[in-house]
Parts: structure tokens; sequence; C-alpha cells
């Protein structure tokens, strides 16, 4: 996951109601588009030593493929580099549920030859579903609720 695994929003969240107000999708996706969400410094530091150990790093996210550029430029400007892949969701995908949609995108992952050994993410919709991890790691998010 990316939104509040490895990149804050709270920046958005703040001018926003800190998650009192309905959640605009047109708004926060102008928010992406700036690609200044800083990054969540103990994920970082997770992040480089799962990459330090040699494991392959798949970046699996609800945000949508139109914003592929400015989430690559805002990882790589958050210290996050050297991923294997980024899975965005694509246009078909839009009409999924989160776990579903994750869901299949693992279980594609597992028919490439994968074993999915550890998983992160702030939302239950990250890590549940099939093609589960060995380990899961959920992430506390007060913002907001993915079912």
């Amino acid at each position: 996951d990316i939104d509040e695994t490895l990149l804050s929003n709270l920046p958005y969240y703040l001018e926003h109601g800190c998650g009192l107000e309905a959640f605009d999708h047109l708004k926060f996706d102008k928010w992406v588009e700036k690609g200044v969400a800083p990054a969540i410094a103990p994920s970082l530091k997770l992040y480089q030593k799962v990459k330090d150990l040699g494991y392959k790093i798949i970046l699996l996210t609800g945000r949508r493929e139109i914003h592929r550029v400015v989430t690559v430029e805002n990882l790589l400007n958050a210290g996050f580099r050297n991923w294997d892949e980024l899975i965005l969701r694509s246009m078909d995908d839009e009409h999924k549920t989160a776990t579903v949609y994750k869901s299949e995108k693992r279980d594609e992952m597992v028919r490439e030859g994968y074993r999915i050994r550890g998983n992160s993410g702030d939302q239950w919709s990250d890590l549940l579903g099939s093609a589960m991890s060995e380990r899961s790691f959920k992430l506390p998010n007060p913002m907001y609720y993915i079912p």
C-alpha cells in the first residue's frame, strides 16, 4: 500500500476536516497531483531494511493509473527507491472493492511465481482476501476506513 502506509496525506486531511468532511475524490486527486505527500518515517526505515535484506518489493495501491507519473515522482522524492513493481488501479478495476481488487492482484503475483512473505497496509482491505501474505502488518489510520 502507499497512502497512509508509505506516504502521509495528513497535510491534505488537516485542510479538509481531518476525516470529518465527506471525502471528495476531485479534491483528493488535486492533492495527489501535487506529489508532495511526505514519507512516513518508520515505514521508510522498514522499506530500506526489507530492500537491504534482498526481498523484492511490489507496491500495490488503490491509487489510479492516471496518477502513475506523479506517484513515482512522489515516492522517489520521499526516499522510496528501487521497488520491483508498482501496481496502480486501472479503469477496469475501479468498480471493485479494495479487498477484491487487491486480492486479485495478489492472486496474479502468486500465479507469476511470487511467494508473498509480508504485506503492510493501513486498511484491513489491504491485508485480507485471497493470496494473503505469510505475515501481515496493519498500520494505524485514524483518518478513514475503507471496507
